[in-house]
């Protein structure tokens, strides 16, 4: 499926909304679904060090268990698709060493090119505490959020995010930490409920002037 030529983004901004009832019986195309994830993968970060991990979750049976591990909200069980957008437990050296390397692949440049770039990048990794690289890999993954909510909006596909969940009742649950992850923030998307009564409100902003301050 291809956007619309005429689409205007800051319309589908202002219909997207939080949305509290989704219609279980509608699946996202896998088409579509697709290009979620490539939004996804094409999220910035910092450095370009994409520390995180997003995990798709469609299976009902695995939705139904992480249900009450999320406060019992039905989003998790009514999407159409359930993301958990998870942060590395690690990053180090090997991971900025890995990451050079493939940049010079794919820009098909020598490697010694981006040796004061690496070195940055790795200075920044070994002298930042733990707990901070932690918020900081936390904050990247975000980003990522953001960009799908917006993404999605684009294609009408509607999208709740949601913090309202155990972390650690679902690193368990899915084994993250099997993985090197550790979850930060859930995405559930999929398309509203006729019966949403959130959905007809009127979106609540401050206005531009009280928000936005030109220098």
């Amino acid at each position: 499926m291809k956007l619309e030529t005429t689409l205007n983004p800051v319309d589908k901004l202002k219909w997207r909304y939080a949305t509290k009832q989704f219609d279980a019986s509608k699946k996202i195309d896998p088409t579509l679904w697709s290009n979620i994830e490539e939004a996804l993968i094409l999220s910035p970060s910092s450095f370009g060090l994409q520390p995180y991990k997003f995990v798709v979750i469609t299976d009902p049976s695995t939705k139904e268990m992480l249900k009450p591990l999320s406060f019992n909200q039905p989003q998790i069980t009514d999407c159409s698709h359930l993301v958990v957008f998870c942060r590395l437990n690690k990053i180090d050296e090997n991971y900025v060493n890995d990451f050079t390397q493939m940049t010079a692949s794919i820009r098909n440049m020598p490697l010694d090119i981006l040796e004061h770039y690496k070195s940055m990048m790795t200075g920044f990794v070994n002298n930042t505490p733990v707990d901070k690289l932690n918020d900081w890999m936390a904050r990247q993954a975000y980003i990522a959020l953001g960009n799908a909510l917006a993404v999605a909006s684009m294609y009408d596909i509607d999208s709740c995010p949601m913090e309202g969940f155990n972390k650690l009742e679902y690193d368990k649950a899915l084994k993250l930490d099997q993985l090197g992850l550790n979850s930060e923030v859930l995405l559930a998307l999929g398309y509203r409920h006729a019966d949403d009564k959130y959905a007809k409100l009127s979106k609540v902003r401050y206005s531009k002037a009280s928000k936005i301050i030109h220098i």
